[in-house]
């Protein structure tokens, strides 16, 4: 039984990302712990300032797996599906370990059952400064935001310089990157049709780098669950000869049955996927051989309590982990802890474009990525702090229940 009590949760957006919710948990004693989540961050911040904090107050922070219980089980179970609730429920569980680690004074990883490896191998999304959750207001399929005079506007480079953009990452170290060329034709159809010529040009990128590269870089190839089932099969035998790391999210995740004709009809092994959350909508998954590799954000899956169940249960099925990141930098440091804990992580996702630019301008400081690897520390809990300038300076929404 702990000494200290929850008595204050706090809420933060910003209008400069609108998508995300950060938030903070504080306990009696002066402890303070931080988590993250995006997308309908209206219903986010009303699920945590509502059922969360009317339950969470004046209970004991140690008890995470009980809150999360209680709390997956408001209203009609949100525990069955990924939804704005589930995305707070995620931030919540994220600002409980944190909170209890630095209660420690220790490195999450430690809580999680120490470290399987010192550093792991990270790939780079080749996302540009304003993709995701950093767009301003909404984007279709195709569209690309770049700014083509700054250093990493990624997105812009696959299409229109993929050689180029892959040497760049090899001279920073990457030896893993993750494309989506194919995306720029979903408009077309709906993602119901691909022709030959579409084909042809979404496959150069692979070919060109390939050909130039040899085997220097992994190519992930990303397809965003935009494609029917034909559609994604002539997708991946186009690119097979190229040898891509993954496929991921070739089909909408809502038929497993679906994704694991797919995943027998290539030789590519299937990604799956950021798109569901908690360990029931993953045992299916599982249980239906459906996916070659389990990929989880830990923000939308239920938080790291549920990342951690569903690290363990894809383990049980020899099948390896690596988890998303084009969330937000608090995101990204609880990713790396669990995969720096997890013995079946493969690989870690990254996104330098946010690295150098907007998650500079949230966090005190970032995990230690260099020369393809996310090292290990010992800064204590998730690694990482929220700046006090962008809490004190940029924040036009600030919520907060206390006792």
């Amino acid at each position: 039984m702990s000494n200290s009590i929850i008595e204050q949760i706090t809420t933060l957006r910003n209008p400069n990302y609108p998508k995300i919710v950060w938030v903070q948990v504080k306990t009696s004693d002066g402890l303070e712990g931080i988590g993250e989540t995006s997308y309908d961050p209206d219903t986010v911040e009303a699920f945590i300032q509502g059922e969360a904090a009317n339950y969470l107050l004046g209970k004991d922070p140690s008890s995470i797996d009980l809150h999360w219980e209680k709390l997956s089980k408001v209203g009609s179970h949100i525990k069955l599906g990924n939804s704005g609730e589930m995305r707070g429920l995620s931030a919540i569980d994220m600002a409980l370990w944190d909170l209890k680690s630095r209660k420690y004074k220790i490195p999450l990883y430690e809580l999680l059952g120490g470290l399987s490896r010192n550093k792991i191998r990270v790939y780079n999304t080749c996302a540009g400064y304003s993709y995701g959750v950093n767009r301003k207001g909404s984007k279709l399929p195709g569209d690309i935001d770049h700014k083509k005079d700054q250093p990493y506007e990624d997105q812009y480079a696959f299409i229109n310089d993929p050689v180029g953009l892959a040497e760049s990452l090899l001279s920073e170290g990457y030896s893993a990157m993750k494309i989506w060329p194919f995306d720029q034709f979903v408009p077309n159809n709906d993602g119901n049709m691909i022709d030959l010529n579409e084909l042809e040009k979404g496959t150069e990128p692979f070919r060109l780098i390939r050909e130039k590269l040899k085997n220097k870089m992994e190519i992930m190839l990303e397809l965003h669950s935009f494609w029917n089932l034909p559609s994604a099969i002539r997708i991946a035998k186009s690119v097979e000869k190229y040898n891509p790391f993954w496929i991921e999210d070739p089909i909408p995740m809502d038929n497993f049955d679906t994704l694991y004709q797919f995943k027998s009809s290539t030789s590519i092994p299937t990604t799956a996927s950021e798109t569901i959350s908690t360990r029931w909508q993953f045992r299916e998954m599982f249980e239906k051989r459906a996916a070659s590799i389990c990929m989880f954000d830990i923000s939308w899956v239920g938080g790291l309590s549920e990342a951690k169940k569903v690290a363990t249960m894809a383990e049980s099925y020899n099948l390896p982990i690596a988890t998303h990141d084009c969330v937000g930098p608090v995101t990204l440091a609880f990713s790396i802890q669990l995969s720096l804990n997890a013995p079946n992580t493969i690989i870690q996702e990254t996104v330098r474009a946010f690295n150098n630019t907007w998650y500079q301008e949230i966090t005190n400081n970032l995990p230690d990525i260099r020369n393809g690897f996310a090292h290990a520390t010992q800064e204590i809990g998730c690694g990482i702090t929220l700046s006090e300038t962008f809490i004190e300076n940029n924040l036009t929404i600030k919520k907060h229940r206390s006792l």
